[in-house]
C-alpha cells in the first residue's frame, strides 16, 4: 500500500498564514464602521492586531441567484476588499443553507432529491459570485456539514439552562428543542427590543423598512417557521434549535440526536460555523437587512447562551428595491442574475450593485444601468487613452501593490467612512478628470517627460482605487469577459478609438477655430452635437479636453 498522508490542518491549508508578516496601513487608524447593536458609527478596532475575521451569511440555495442576493455579496466584498487594502489579514467566511423548508418542499414538487436541488443551485450562485468579481471565501461551508458542531452547541446551551427539549406522552424526546428566550435577559439587544435611548435616523430608517421585534403581524419577508407555531413553546419568543421531521421529510434528510430524530432550526447553523471558523469571538458578523430579526437576534442569544463571545459588530447590506419596494422572490419582483447579465457586461451589473453605501437602499431601474455603462465608458476611455501615451500600462502587481496610505487622501476617507463607495467613486472620476487634463497637455507641454508621470501616477491610483471596489477593468474576471468586461491594456489603441480621437480633434480645431474667430454660435453648436453624442468637452487654460459621458 502507498504512504497515507494526513490532511492539513485548516489553520495551515486554508486559513492566511500566521507567518505572513502584517504591515497594517496608517490609513487603517481613520477606520470608522456602523454597528447595528450600537446603532452608532464608531472606531473599528479589530480583535487581534492585524487580523480581521467575518462571518457573512450566505444564500438559501433552493433556487436561482437573484439580483438582491448578489447586492449583499458584492457589498461584503467591497468591505473585505477595504480591509485587505488596508493591510489586514482577513478570514472570510460565507455559509451555504443547503437544507430548510424551502429546499425539501420545492425539491418534493419538482422530483427531485433535495441535496441535489441545493447543490445545482449552490453552483449557480457560485457562477453568479464569481461572474460579479466576487472574491472566493476563505472557506464556504455549508450547514449539512456541520450537523455535529449543531448539536453539541444545542446541548451547551441545554446544559447552561437557556433551552428545553419536547417529550412526548411517554417521556421521551419528540425532536423539537426550543430556546428559552425568557431565560436570557440579554435578549433583543442587537435590535433593540428594549429601547432606553434615541437612536440615529440611519437606525430609525432601518426599523421602518426591515423587519422588526416591534413590527407585528406578518412577516412577508420572512415567513414564520412551523416549528415556531408549536403549541409546546413555552413562550410566544421561543424558536427552534432543532425540530422533528415532518411526514413528508424524506428519511436521509433526518438527523439522530440526544434529543431525538430530526433536523436543525434555522438560526442554529451559523452559530456553530461561525464559531467552527472564527472561534471565540470575531470581528464583524455581515448579512443582508432583513437577517436582522429573526435570525441574527435569535443567533446572537444562543451563541451567547452557549457560552461564546458574539461578534463585536454587526454590519447589514440594505435592500435592492423596485419602485421603493423590497426586491425578492417572494413578491415577484426578482430579476435573476443571468437574466440581468444577457443584456448587461458583468462589470456593469457590479457597478450599479455596489454604486452606494452598503446599508443604503439601491433603488434598481434601467437608468442605473445605464449610469454604470456611463461610468464604464469614462473609465476604461481613460485607462485606454493614458495606456496609449505611455506605451503600455502599470503591471497588476504594480497596482495591487498600492498601499491604502498612497491612494488619494479622498478616496482613503471616503471608504474609513463606514465603506462610503458614493464618495469613493467621486474621488475616483475626479482622479479620471486630472488625468484627462494632463493628456491634453502632453503634445503641448515641453516637459513632457514630466507631464507623463503624472499621468502614470494618475492611472496608476485610479486603477488601484478602482481594484479596491473590484472594478479594475484589467484584472479578472473583466479582462476574460472580453471587451464588454475589460479595458484594452494600451498598448496599442484600438481602431475604433483611434477613429474616435480623430473625429472628435476634428471637431475640436473646428470649434478652437470659430471660438478665435469669435463665432460663439457655431462653438455652441459643434459643443452641443458632441454632448448629444455623448462626448463630454471640458474647456482649460491648456486647451479642450473630451471624455466619455
Amino acid at each position: 500500500m502507498g504512504n497515507s498522508q494526513e490532511p492539513q490542518d485548516f489553520n495551515t491549508s486554508v486559513m492566511p498564514s500566521s507567518l505572513t508578516p502584517v504591515h497594517v496601513a496608517k490609513a487603517a487608524d481613520g477606520l470608522n464602521l456602523y454597528d447595528t447593536a450600537s446603532h452608532q458609527v464608531s472606531h473599528f478596532v479589530p480583535l487581534k492586531p492585524g487580523e480581521v475575521g467575518i462571518y457573512v451569511c450566505g444564500a438559501t440555495v433552493q433556487s436561482s441567484p437573484h439580483i438582491g442576493h448578489i447586492r449583499a455579496a458584492v457589498a461584503f466584498d467591497i468591505v473585505r476588499r477595504w480591509f485587505l487594502k488596508l493591510g489586514y489579514k482577513v478570514t472570510f467566511v460565507r455559509n451555504v443553507t443547503d437544507i430548510d423548508d424551502k429546499i425539501l418542499d420545492k425539491a418534493a414538487a419538482a422530483g427531485q432529491r433535495w441535496w441535489a436541488r441545493a447543490y445545482y443551485y449552490e453552483r449557480e450562485f457560485t457562477e453568479a459570485y464569481n461572474t460579479l468579481g466576487v472574491l472566493t471565501p476563505t472557506v464556504e461551508p455549508r450547514a449539512t456539514g456541520h450537523m455535529s458542531d449543531m448539536i453539541d452547541l444545542i446541548q451547551r446551551i441545554l446544559d447552561n439552562g437557556h433551552g428545553y427539549v419536547v417529550t412526548d406522552a411517554d417521556g421521551k424526546p419528540t425532536g423539537n428543542v426550543y430556546f428559552d428566550v425568557a431565560s436570557w435577559p440579554h435578549y433583543g439587544e442587537l435590535t433593540h427590543q428594549k429601547q432606553t435611548a434615541e437612536v440615529d435616523e440611519a437606525a430609525a430608517v432601518a426599523d421602518r423598512m426591515g423587519p422588526s421585534v416591534d413590527a407585528t403581524g406578518d412577516d412577508k419577508y420572512n415567513p414564520v417557521d412551523p416549528a415556531d407555531t408549536s403549541p409546546d413553546k413555552h413562550d410566544p419568543r421561543d424558536f427552534a434549535l432543532w425540530k422533528a421531521p415532518k411526514d413528508t421529510d424524506p428519511e436521509d434528510a433526518r438527523w439522530s440526536t440526544p434529543f431525538g430524530v430530526g433536523r436543525p432550526g434555522w438560526h442554529i447553523e451559523c452559530s456553530a460555523m461561525s464559531h467552527r471558523y472564527l472561534g471565540d469571538g470575531f470581528d464583524i458578523h455581515g448579512g443582508g437587512l432583513d437577517l436582522r430579526f429573526p435570525h441574527h437576534e435569535n443567533e446572537m442569544a444562543q451563541t451567547r447562551a452557549a457560552g461564546y463571545p458574539s461578534a463585536a459588530r454587526w454590519m447589514h447590506s440594505a435592500w435592492v428595491t423596485a419602485k421603493g419596494e423590497k426586491m425578492s422572490k417572494s413578491l415577484g419582483t426578482g430579476l435573476s442574475v443571468p437574466s440581468v447579465l444577457a443584456e448587461n457586461s458583468a462589470w456593469v451589473v457590479r457597478y450599479a450593485l455596489g454604486s452606494v453605501q452598503y446599508r443604503s437602499m439601491l433603488e434598481w431601474s434601467d437608468q442605473a444601468l445605464v449610469e454604470a455603462q456611463a461610468a464604464y465608458d469614462r473609465v476604461s476611455n481613460f485607462i485606454e487613452r493614458a495606456g496609449v501615451a505611455l506605451g503600455g500600462q502599470p503591471s497588476r502587481e504594480e497596482v495591487t501593490g498600492i498601499s491604502a496610505d498612497a491612494l488619494p487622501a479622498d478616496f482613503v476617507a471616503a471608504m474609513n467612512d463606514d465603506v462610503n463607495v458614493s464618495g469613493a467613486t467621486a474621488a475616483i472620476f475626479t482622479a479620471i478628470r486630472s488625468g484627462n487634463t494632463l493628456l491634453s497637455q502632453l503634445a503641448d507641454r515641453a516637459d513632457s517627460e514630466a507631464v507623463q508621470a503624472e499621468v502614470r501616477e494618475t492611472l496608476l491610483a485610479v486603477r488601484a482605487m478602482l481594484d479596491t471596489l473590484g472594478l479594475d477593468p484589467l484584472a479578472e474576471p473583466w479582462v476574460s469577459a472580453g471587451a464588454a468586461g475589460g479595458a484594452s491594456d494600451g498598448t496599442t489603441e484600438t481602431p475604433e478609438h483611434a477613429a474616435l480621437e480623430a473625429l472628435i480633434t476634428e471637431q475640436l480645431n473646428a470649434r478652437a477655430e470659430a471660438r478665435k474667430a469669435r463665432d460663439f454660435a457655431k462653438a455652441d453648436q459643434i459643443r452641443d452635437t458632441l454632448a448629444e453624442a455623448g462626448i463630454t468637452i471640458e474647456d482649460g487654460l491648456q486647451g479642450s479636453t473630451w471624455s466619455l459621458k
